[in-house]
């Protein structure tokens, strides 16, 4: 249904916790913990607090890749952050995240323990840390850098915007659809043109640019995200959907997309990583 009322502003906006819609019981205004609870440390130097949401998969992938490549320092242990329960205030998280939004992780390796919060720093820093997936020719990098922030900066418009008001929001607002569905739209058409020449997103080379993107705009190409494959019509932007399909059969990503996950067939799914062995019996997540 469409909400056609007209809402007026008050002067002074405050807080009505009975708002609607999926994540009201944990959307609030203001920032900080509310509750003591401890971040495990496991045995691994990198630490990764997550969900198995676009913005942790990336950083999931991104060491599934780092790995595959041989890198032992990228072992990990990846533990499970139910934003639905709260975890991400628990004293712990917003120590390792002050803006209590998943993924955080803690790098164990360094001088002195240092965490990276958000998702495009921690790939910056995995890949500087390792020397991989980040172009080192100067044009190359600026290029992955640029689209690596473009994904930073469009993604809201796309879970935020749209998938918030075509999915989860607790009625539909015909304004609010038209408005995100549009720009969800323009930005595919964004990818959809630059790959028309490209064969990843900086040329012929996969990058944390790549990384980044597949998440959010690969899996929403797919058809599966927010159940919006059809009224967006997805399977028109033929350069994306090569794209898409490319990325998605990598080794890497078939396992990184498992890891934090609690819901789906267990062959699929991975709560907590602690190691390889962790993935003996699972065939990861496939296209």
């Amino acid at each position: 249904m469409s909400d056609n009322t007209e809402y007026v502003p008050p002067k002074v906006w405050t807080w009505d916790k009975q708002n609607g819609g999926k994540f009201s019981s944990t959307n609030r205004p203001i920032a900080g913990p509310t509750h003591e609870k401890e971040l495990p440390i496991g045995e691994h130097p990198l630490q990764l607090y997550s969900l198995g949401t676009p913005n942790g998969v990336k950083v999931t992938i991104m060491l599934e890749e780092l790995l595959e490549l041989g890198h032992a320092g990228a072992e990990y242990d990846a533990w499970y952050i139910d934003i639905g329960e709260g975890d991400q205030f628990g004293s712990g998280f917003v120590d390792a995240n002050p803006n209590s939004k998943i993924p955080a992780l803690m790098d164990h390796s360094m001088d002195k323990p240092t965490r990276i919060f958000e998702s495009g720093a921690i790939l910056m820093h995995l890949a500087e840390k390792f020397g991989a997936f980040l172009p080192t020719d100067p044009t190359a990098r600026t290029q992955c850098l640029s689209w690596l922030f473009w994904q930073m900066g469009s993604a809201p418009y796309l879970g935020g915007g749209f998938g918030h008001f075509y999915h989860y929001a607790p009625f539909k607002i015909e304004y609010a659809i038209d408005r995100f569905a549009m720009e969800t739209k323009r930005q595919l058409d964004v990818l959809n043109r630059h790959l028309a020449d490209n064969r990843y997103m900086t040329g012929d080379d996969y990058s944390i640019a790549d990384i980044a993107i597949w998440p959010w705009y690969g899996v929403l190409a797919l058809g599966t995200q927010y159940e919006a494959g059809e009224f967006l019509d997805v399977k028109s932007y033929k350069n994306v959907q090569r794209w898409t399909g490319e990325i998605g059969t990598r080794p890497a990503v078939e396992r990184g997309r498992m890891i934090n996950r609690a819901a789906g067939d267990d062959n699929q799914k991975m709560r907590e990583r602690h190691g390889p062995e962790d993935y003996v019996g699972k065939t990861g997540v496939k296209i």
